[in-house]
């Protein structure tokens, strides 16, 4: 079975958005156009080199670029984290890398589908109430 050309796969956390390109090449990997090594903090970038790790030395064919806009630090590395694991798993076709992936962590193929509560009148937050005085 010949491997695709370019593979395209989607991550979600939260408003973050992240999209990444797979290709054939030398194992560079790109966040927002900024090698991985370079993206701080560093808890930051080991959680996005997660899905990288359990593949083992397969990935330092290819090379992977994701762009990521929306939310925070944190949930732009889940997406991203997401979308790395999908593209993996649509690149190499292996049954037993998903099942691998979803015994770790089943967040690294299907998105996190929490969102964040909405405001509500009467307190500053969704859940925070102003403080009731009976005097």
């Amino acid at each position: 079975m010949k491997a695709p050309q370019v593979v395209l796969a989607t991550g979600k956390r939260k408003e973050a958005i992240a999209r990444a390109t797979i290709r054939k090449g030398r194992g560079l990997v790109r966040i927002n156009d900024r090698p991985l090594e370079l993206v701080e903090p560093e808890l930051v970038r080991f959680k996005i080199q997660e899905p990288l790790l359990m593949v083992g030395d397969r990935w330092k064919t290819i090379d992977i670029a994701v762009d990521i806009q929306g939310g925070g630090v944190m949930g732009q590395a889940s997406a991203a984290r997401t979308a790395i694991a999908r593209g993996l798993l649509r690149w190499l076709k292996d049954p037993a890398l998903d099942e691998m992936f979803k015994h770790y962590d089943r967040s690294l193929i299907v998105n996190d589908p929490r969102r964040k509560l909405p405001k509500r009148p009467g307190g500053r937050g969704a859940r925070a109430r102003r403080q009731k005085s009976y005097r």
